[in-house]
């Protein structure tokens, strides 16, 4: 799978709305047929800053992410809401979900 992190500073005032700005982008994303999931979480240190993690099925489907229309209307509509240019983190690993912490293990509660 593609996996990608990417690191969004927004601007002050567009901080708290940047879920909705971000809205249609992210449903039109998320209904890619080889997008296995795309989510945006919000820093705890920075209130003004949203990490989005996000993975694609295989090269094709990051591919067919980055040339459909959603990700061309982005590129034309989300910059002016940011501070700087996101940071990324994208990389190919050999696996399709998530792996559990082992580290961290849950005890099983029956």
């Amino acid at each position: 799978m593609i996996f990608i992190t990417a690191k969004f500073r927004v601007r002050p005032e567009h901080a708290d709305e940047w879920p909705e700005i971000t809205a249609e982008f992210t449903r039109a994303t998320r209904a890619e047929p080889g997008c296995l999931w795309f989510d945006w979480s919000r820093s705890l240190d920075d209130p003004n800053e949203y990490v989005l993690v996000e993975a694609f099925r295989d090269a094709d489907a990051g591919a067919a992410h980055v040339q459909s229309e959603h990700f061309k209307q982005a590129q034309q509509t989300l910059p002016r809401y940011l501070q700087e240019t996101p940071r990324i983190i994208n990389t190919t690993i050999p696996q399709d979900d998530w792996s559990p912490l082992t580290e961290m293990a849950v005890p099983e509660q029956g």
